[in-house]
């Protein structure tokens, strides 16, 4: 059996466990690689058919000349987004395959986990118990049940998340450029504009991929247009929010909470473990010392049946691009 190789970047000990039974027995071969991809990481791929990456391992003009001069003939990705891959480097001269659905229902969930720790503020709880300290002052919370949630983003994602925040009795706004309103009238969902969506909401919820166009679409002045005191959930891509801006939006007190399970600037420091280090990036550090902000390290999509899908899908994508010449799942340059 003729043999494929993939160096497979940023891989962690969950990688190994979820591809290596399902590319047991097939023509791929796995050359797992524990660093992230950069020009000097990327001449490790030398010799390989095709190259696996996470969202952390930025795909730029750089590296896309040495692929190409390696012989490299696929780019595989085991995620949705690709905000970092440079595809018009890479357009017409190697194909870029995606995941683009693993499990939707973890990243909606996940949002939901982040609205009701912030809200109830259980983390907390949970610190002053193990003290023995059993006082209430200081965790009150509110009824979600009444509040508006703004979804922006109605892919499968937000979907699910707007149907979640419905099942708390929750009345539900929503932004997308390709509105689906047999979706929302079965659901009892209004499409809005995005103007009305910022102004309405008490909790806002992030679900678009990142794209040049939506880059900082939470800015000072969107900030600004929005209620007093209003939740901000981002579980989607860093970029979607100005962090300078979130920050001071915290502090006027505009923004009432913020749950972050992205950065804009995470590369390097989401996804390792950095406990016995001083964190250089200052603008994070002044993120987590918020007490209304939880910044978790990128894991709305960590489930068991997630992990599962991306292996699958992922292994499938390079053996039909290898054994049948297709691309189920190729992202193109629009």
């Amino acid at each position: 059996m003729e043999k494929y190789k993939i160096a497979f970047f940023d891989a962690k000990p969950y990688d190994y466990d979820y591809f290596v039974p399902l590319a047991k027995n097939t023509a791929l071969e796995i050359k797992f690689l524990e660093t992230n991809l950069n020009p000097t990481t990327a001449l490790l791929a030398n010799g390989c058919d095709a190259v696996c990456l996470f969202c952390n391992d930025v795909l730029n003009a750089e590296i896309a000349d040495i692929f190409f001069g390696q012989g490299i003939k696929l780019i595989s990705l085991r995620s949705a987004g690709f905000n970092n891959v440079d595809l018009n480097a890479i357009h017409g001269r190697i194909p870029v395959v995606n995941v683009p659905a693993y499990s939707p229902h973890a990243v909606a969930e996940y949002a939901l986990a982040l609205l009701l720790t912030l809200n109830r503020k259980t983390h907390k709880a949970y610190a002053r118990t193990r003290d023995g300290n059993f006082s209430l002052v200081g965790l009150e919370g509110f009824d979600l049940c009444g509040k508006t949630t703004g979804i922006i983003g109605t892919g499968k994602i937000g979907r699910i998340a707007a149907e979640i925040c419905r099942g708390f009795g929750m009345n539900v706004l929503a932004f997308d450029p390709y509105p689906q309103q047999e979706w929302a009238d079965a659901h009892g969902i209004r499409f809005v504009n995005i103007k009305d969506l910022l102004r309405q909401s008490d909790i806002i919820s992030l679900h678009c991929p990142l794209t040049a166009e939506n880059k900082h679409l939470i800015n000072s002045e969107a900030i600004a247009s929005m209620k007093p005191g209003v939740f901000i959930i981002n579980t989607g891509r860093g970029g979607l929010i100005d962090t300078g801006a979130l920050i001071k939006g915290l502090k006027s007190k505009q923004i009432g909470a913020a749950g972050l399970d992205v950065y804009e600037e995470e590369d390097g420091y989401f996804f390792e473990d950095h406990s016995g280090e001083v964190i250089q990036d200052d603008t994070l550090v002044r993120l987590m010392s918020f007490p209304n902000v939880l910044v978790t390290s990128h894991q709305a999509f960590f489930t068991k049946e997630a992990l599962t899908a991306i292996a699958k899908t992922t292994i499938e994508n390079c053996l039909a691009f290898f054994e049948r010449h297709e691309l189920p799942n190729e992202v193109k340059l629009h």
